[in-house]
């Protein structure tokens, strides 16, 4: 079998695999769940290459992304429940719908039909998901009953913060600036305190959620994903960390064989380095 650019190759190779008696015996065994992180995994090596802005590697790392697609839709054509084309129907149908005024008539294409179009749009879809489930005797919600329960679990933890707090803000739970916010946070800090003096394990961890809910908060009324700006601070302190390390190789020692004080001067060192480039 050659490669192709046809995705139809894809499928082909992904079917092979998960042949019963030729396949591979390790994707035979695979199902959605043990599947599943690897998808997640994939999603964020994606995300990693564009902010290194490495594009051969984007496409590759692209390439793996897509491969999960074809994984689960060969996995569900398995059990007889939907196949790659109904996966790829479903989702051109749902962006020609959501885009009325790139796909639609002249009317539906004016700036005004396309303002608040969406969303009004995706609870339609909302709805009608409903009441389909109804009809196969489904429970009717997807996700839970309640009105944050759309939010996927899965999300990574401050990503999903911060989608249930823009939820949250859609019926007026929200404060209208960010200042008030700082007073929460002050008070999550006080109540992570008095958690840490009664030495209550389970409330230390409550807490310092709380904590970092707020913050999460805070970033949104600053226009900051909470995310994004932790994935900044962890490349920085790789960054830093790795010049530390470099200057004790310099001088013929390690990490293991260097104090706290001296890694701490040397911290000192490359962010005084840091600030002077940055000018």
């Amino acid at each position: 079998m050659k490669p192709s650019q046809d995705i139809s190759r894809l499928i082909e190779i992904m079917a092979a695999l998960r042949a019963p008696v030729t396949g591979c015996p390790w994707d035979i065994e695979q199902n959605f769940q043990t599947i599943a992180p690897y998808t997640i995994e994939e999603a964020y090596e994606v995300a990693d290459a564009i902010a290194r802005g490495d594009f051969d590697d984007l496409r590759d790392e692209l390439g793996d992304l897509l491969l999960q697609v074809v994984y689960h839709a060969q996995m569900a054509e398995d059990e007889g429940r939907f196949a790659f084309g109904d996966v790829v129907e479903a989702i051109t149908k749902k962006m020609i719908r959501r885009h009325p005024h790139v796909f639609g008539d002249a009317e539906a294409r004016s700036a005004g039909m396309a303002k608040g179009m969406w969303e009004k749009i995706k609870a339609e879809e909302k709805a009608e998901k409903r009441q389909s489930r109804i009809a196969q005797g489904l429970d009717p919600e997807d996700h839970g009953k309640g009105f944050l329960d759309g939010v996927p679990v899965a999300l990574p933890s401050l990503t999903r913060a911060l989608k249930l707090q823009e939820r949250a803000a859609r019926v007026g739970f929200d404060w209208g600036e960010a200042a008030p916010i700082f007073d929460k946070i002050e008070e999550e800090i006080g109540e992570l305190r008095e958690a840490l003096a009664a030495g209550d394990t389970a409330s230390i961890k409550g807490e310092f959620g709380d904590v970092l809910f707020a913050l999460v908060n805070l970033g949104r009324h600053l226009n900051i994903d909470s995310e994004a700006a932790i994935s900044g601070t962890n490349e920085k302190f790789r960054r830093r960390f790795h010049q530390v390390e470099q200057m004790l190789e310099t001088t013929g020692r390690s990490l293991d064989e260097a104090s706290l004080e001296e890694m701490e001067e040397l911290w000192r060192e490359v962010k005084r380095a840091e600030k002077q480039t940055d000018g």
